[in-house]
């Protein structure tokens, strides 16, 4: 087992990485203020959770010998990381952003991020459920603190560009989020 400093150090420089998720938080924390999207870090929690303690505790052997299934994920978290960028982009003028992001939105897109294969794969230690609860509370704390940062970071950073041009900070994000699906698209079929 890694050591718990270790462990956090990894998982903050991996989930504090710009991505889907995180967008959709720093978008909700401009458009509607930090604690009106608290309830967004539940959607956030939830998806990693779903997908990383399975992945942990029965998959990681699975998908480290069937790349076939490994790639059908990235592909689909790139087709919605996609589908998300466009409805970003397509959103009517009079609609609000931080509205169109909602708990269930949060939860699969960060069900479909790649960082929780990552984490599952690669950060999460392999052992019995006894061993493993300390990391999974630790990494829930962690994704806690991460999303605040998020929130925090729309709400102050982002707000004042969005109350003077709101089409232009949702088509940023919509580009960014369309460069982050071509990513995984790319590195799905080798051409990144």
């Amino acid at each position: 087992m890694q050591s718990y400093s270790a462990f956090a150090f990894a998982i903050l420089a991996l989930l504090l990485t710009p991505g889907p998720t995180n967008t959709l938080l720093a978008l909700s924390g401009a458009g509607r203020g930090v604690r009106a999207s608290l309830p967004l870090m539940l959607g956030e929690i939830c998806g990693y959770l779903l997908v990383v303690v399975p992945l942990t505790m029965l998959a990681s052997e699975f998908l480290a010998t069937h790349t076939a299934i490994s790639q059908a994920i990235k592909l689909c978290s790139a087709v919605w990381v996609s589908f998300l960028a466009i409805r970003l982009w397509t959103l009517p003028q009079s609609t609000s952003t931080a509205h169109a992001i909602t708990v269930r939105r949060v939860f699969i897109t960060t069900c479909l991020n790649p960082k929780a294969i990552i984490i599952a794969l690669v950060l999460m230690p392999q052992g019995s459920v006894a061993e493993l609860l300390p990391y999974i509370a630790m990494f829930s704390m962690l994704i806690v603190c991460v999303a605040l940062v998020w929130l925090s970071a729309g709400s102050f950073l982002i707000r004042g560009a969005s109350e003077h041009s709101p089409r232009l900070v949702r088509c940023v994000a919509s580009v960014f989020l369309m460069v982050l699906s071509l990513g995984l698209a790319g590195n799905v079929f080798g051409i990144l």
